[in-house]
């Protein structure tokens, strides 16, 4: 009996000692950083809203995170903010340094920051730092050192300290304080009530909070004397057990997970979880992650994951989810490749060696203590269970772990995968993939005996299976797939595209519900032996389409575990739809080329990863799997400045209905808008997606897209509501967050300028109808006229055809005279032309007869008298006679041609008498030889006399001569 009770005390103890230490399953830790979120350090109280976005009481302000941006909100006076709470008018309180008031929704949705200070007497106006606020009954209590404030109904009533206030909380209901001098308070109708006196209290009590504990009972967290638990009006210690816990550390926060387990903040390690007997299950500090070990506040979110406030910084910690991360020290970060369960142990196998936990629960292997241990080691590809023998494949071989230690069964060369088969005769084999081929391997009596490698096959075999008819399927990455067939000489044959794979290369075998498939990069494909070649797989492709898979492996409930690209997911064949279900946790963490996945039952799911493994339990998993929400968080109108329309903060109902109501009115000249959209998600917000719509505008839903806003620019005018989904890789899908809008339209198009137009329009018709009555009228004075005017023409046509008789009689007297004086000057034309060659004819006949009395001269006969024949010669040059012609045709020649030289003279005064007789003979418009008889000069001096007179009178070489001349001429004529 004795010894039952020590063996009892000694197991009670190593339990104890067990559960104190780190579990092997690590959740994910997020840390937040100052650079991050862009405040102060320090992080004093955490609350989150209806809409699932995170509030922090900041050392700068109000600190708001809705999953994607980070929102600060400083006080009017800059100073700390301490303490939040988050009322049920849905308005936020905070308390700073000598301030306190409430943001809530202002103009266009934004938060604003409401100061209720100016309700306090003037007395009470100091009051430094606000550390407390309880929201109690519809009133709002705010608690400084030496004042607590009750703010309802819009007034403040002031609760004063006969020493100082050193905390404020809700005890089971009420409302308790703790006062320096006077110990623990209780609030009752309106005043202070003595409920612990200050020397029941411990040396230097100092409350730091206050939680449920149970119906009746409190627990209670110090800054110095460790946790208690509040029973009525008795406080009894609640010491923390299980691992070395220092209990007078500071312990500044408390809070309930669940009904089973508390949550312990410290200042300087962290957190304690701990279960209702104070034993600590998890310690939770740096070493685990946090960025530091001095928690100010915590809170526990909607989905039952945690917030911690640090003394610099924020981290989120991933509780509740049901992926975990196995990497303890003892890996050394190695890959993980394999796991099995066997003989009461977990065995891991890495990259670096294999490592055995002892499984002392039943339950979620994560939550096994840190107890691990090395069995081998060096590169360790595969665990399997044969015949109840624990094998694993190594780099250096295959052996068997008995009693925890490696058994040596073929050092021969490298394995990878091992799969029991019975041949004809009843004898069992183990079909062994390795680096060059599959060897068979015999057992007997406990011992596997080696066979050698099956048939001509030298290919490395890291995946195999074996169908129903015991034919061996492997496959290589970049040659294909492989049938082996047992007992035959020619037993090798290759599949590849030509044998109905979608391709040679990423073909992977393995066995699924019975059946010998592959998963390829385009599905799932089947063998056809009637055909002896692949097909895609009617039975799976309903689930998987033309997936690009890696992996396939059948769990215990018949779900299908799946690797498509760096991606994990599962079939959970536990509905009737086949739903398909994601693990973004897993996104680009599994070990890629060597994907492995151990399930062990619903609640233990292990899958290798790039650095350890990571657990999964599937079944609290499926039951997390939560609607996500979505919410517009800003609305802004884009012009040369940006205007803000909407902050977040009104009820984004999807009830088109309220959308509908809340329809703001638009300028025109704001119709070009910018939207932006959120997902409270914070463990996997880069795999949330969202879907938009603009009614009025877009004529469906968007394609899904992780871009978190959208824009719209130049918008016509009329009505728009703008829609939003979100949705996660579970294909959870939120409900419809709307906002509704409407844009006026230009002024051009509004109800007063078509009322103008219609002004315009009326006015027109009248004046056009004015001025038809005036036209018509103005035409019937026309006719008046026109007669009257028709009578008058009648008359004055008939006098004007007795004038015209009249006038026709004198013009023909007038063209007789005219055609006359044109006969005359034709006549005279003539008669200048004759006077003219007979000047010519004169002179011709002249120089003839000086010719021959010049040769009678030369001759020398003395019978005619010398004397007399030169004196008639001399008589013969003389042209006096010649000149008095040329003038008297000068003169003839001007009457005729509108004083033409006289003209020509007067404008070019430099001309000579050969050129005015040049210009005469060409208005006669006499030929170049005629010209030249007249001027006793060659047809060629003619020339040389025209290019001459054309230079002195400085014609252009594009003018003509004649026409110059003649335009001279009849401005003499018009003259």
């Amino acid at each position: 009996m004795f010894l039952r009770g020590i063996l009892f005390f000694l197991a009670l103890a190593a339990m104890q000692w067990v559960s104190g230490q780190a579990h092997i399953g690590q959740r994910e830790i997020i840390n937040y950083r100052k650079g991050q979120y862009n405040a102060g350090t320090q992080n004093w109280k955490i609350r989150q809203d209806e809409q699932g976005r995170m509030y922090f009481a900041n050392n700068e302000g109000l600190l708001v995170f809705d999953g994607i941006n980070w929102q600060l909100y400083p006080l009017p006076n800059k100073t700390i903010v301490r303490s939040l709470e988050l009322g049920t008018d849905k308005k936020i309180y905070v308390g700073g340094q000598d301030e306190l008031g409430y943001f809530s929704s202002g103009k266009a949705g934004a938060l604003v920051f409401t100061s209720i200070k100016t309700l306090l007497p003037a007395a009470d106006k100091n009051f430094s730092d606000i550390w407390d606020i309880v929201n109690f009954q519809n009133s709002v209590f705010y608690r400084s050192h030496f004042k607590i404030f009750r703010y309802s109904a819009g007034k403040i009533t002031v609760y004063h300290s006969n020493s100082s206030w050193l905390f404020f909380g809700n005890h089971l209901g009420n409302l308790i304080a703790q006062d320096e001098k006077s110990g623990l308070l209780i609030l009752k109708n309106g005043k202070w009530q003595t409920f612990i006196e200050q020397n029941r209290l411990p040396k230097d009590f100092y409350i730091t909070s206050i939680i449920k504990y149970s119906k009746d009972t409190s627990l209670v967290t110090t800054s110095k004397n460790g946790v208690f638990l509040l029973y009525g009006n008795q406080l009894k210690p609640w010491p923390l057990t299980g691992i070395k816990v220092d209990n007078n550390q500071v312990f500044s926060s408390a809070l309930a997970l669940d009904k089973s387990n508390f949550l312990i903040g410290t200042y300087s390690n962290g957190i304690y979880l701990a279960d209702r007997s104070g034993n600590i299950v998890e310690n939770i500090s740096q070493k685990e992650g946090l960025q530091n070990g001095n928690v100010r506040s915590n809170f526990v979110d909607s989905n039952h994951n945690l917030w911690l406030g640090l003394d610099n910084g924020i981290d989120y910690i991933a509780y509740n989810n049901a992926v975990k991360h196995i990497n303890p020290p003892i890996f050394k970060d190695g890959g993980g490749y394999a796991v099995n369960e066997f003989g009461g142990s977990l065995y891991f196998s890495l990259s670096n060696g294999i490592y055995r936990l002892p499984v002392i629960n039943s339950g979620d292997r994560s939550s096994s203590a840190e107890n691990i241990s090395t069995v081998t080691q060096g590169q360790s590809w595969h665990l399997g269970v044969i015949d109840n023998c624990l094998l694993a494949g190594n780099d250096n071989g295959v052996f068997q772990i008995r009693n925890n230690q490696p058994v040596t069964i073929d050092p021969s060369y490298g394995f990878w995968i091992f799969r029991s088969l019975v041949d004809k005769s009843g004898t069992k084999l183990v079909a062994a993939g390795n680096y060059y081929g599959v060897e068979l391997f015999e057992y007997k009596n406990g011992t596997f005996i080696s066979k050698g490698n099956l048939g001509n096959y030298k290919e490395s075999a890291r995946f195999l299976e074996i169908d129903k008819d015991n034919s061996i399927w492997t496959s290589h990455p970049y040659r294909g797939v492989y049938k082996l067939t047992l007992g035959t000489s020619d037993n090798v044959k290759l599949y590849t595209k030509a044998q109905g794979l979608p391709s040679t290369l990423n073909n992977f075998v393995y066995k699924i519900k019975g059946t010998v498939v592959v998963a390829t990069e385009k599905g799932v494909f089947e063998y056809n032996k009637k055909a002896d070649k692949f097909e895609m797989s009617k039975r799976f492709t309903a689930d998987f389409g033309n997936r690009n898979l890696r992996y396939l492996k059948e769990d215990p409930s018949g779900n299908i575990w799946f690797v498509e690209g760096k991606n994990v997911g599962v079939v959970d064949y536990s509905t009737s739809r086949h739903e398909i279900i994601y693990f973004p946790e897993l996104n680009n963490r599994i070990l890629s080329g060597f994907e492995n996945i151990y399930t062990k039952n619903d609640s233990n799911v292990f899958v290798g990863g790039e650095n350890g493994f990571y657990h999964i339990n599937f079944a609290k998993y499926k039951a997390n799997i939560q609607p996500i929400k979505v919410y517009i968080r800003k609305v802004k109108a884009i012009s040369t400045t940006d205007s803000l329309l909407f902050g977040g903060y009104i009820d984004n109902s999807s009830d088109l209905k309220n959308a509908k109501k809340s329809t703001l009115a638009l300028s025109f000249l704001w119709n070009s808008l910018h939207f932006e959209f959120s997902s409270p998600v914070f463990e996997a917000q880069s795999t949330v997606e969202y879907s938009y719509l603009l009614e009025g505008y877009d004529k469906g839903w968007s394609e899904w897209s992780k871009k978190a806003e959208k824009d719209y620019t130049n918008l016509s005018w009329g009505k728009y509501v703008f829609k939003v989904k979100a949705r996660n890789l579970q294909n959870n899908t939120s409900s419809i967050s709307s906002y509704a809008f409407y844009i006026n339209p230009p002024w051009y198009q509004t109800i007063w300028a078509y009322t103008v137009y219609l002004l315009i329009f009326a006015g027109s018709l009248y004046y056009f109808y004015k001025l038809q009555e005036k036209r018509h009228v103005r035409n019937h004075e026309k006719e008046l006229l026109l007669q009257r005017q028709k009578n008058e023409e009648e008359q004055q046509q008939m006098a004007y055809l007795h004038q015209l008789e009249l006038e026709i009689s004198e013009k023909e007297v007038i063209k007789l005279k005219n055609e006359k004086l044109e006969t005359e000057i034709e006549y005279k034309n003539s008669e200048l032309a004759s006077a003219a060659m007979n000047i010519v004819q004169k002179k011709e006949f002249l120089i003839k007869v000086k010719e021959e009395l010049q040769t009678l001269i030369k001759s020398g006969k003395e019978s005619i008298q010398t004397f007399e024949i030169k004196r008639i010669a001399r008589l013969l040059t003389e042209d006096k006679k010649i000149n008095e012609e040329w003038e008297q045709f000068s003169i003839h020649f001007n009457k005729v041609h509108g004083d033409f030289l006289n003209k020509i003279k007067e404008r070019y005064p430099t001309i000579n008498q050969q050129e005015l007789k040049l210009s005469a003979y060409l208005i006669m418009n006499l030929s170049s030889k005629e010209i030249a008889q007249l001027m006793c000069i060659s047809v060629r001096g003619v020339e040389i006399s025209r290019y001459r007179l054309r230079k002195k009178l400085q014609i252009p070489t594009e003018t003509n001569l004649f026409e110059f001349l003649f335009e001279i001429q009849r401005e003499g004529i018009a003259q």
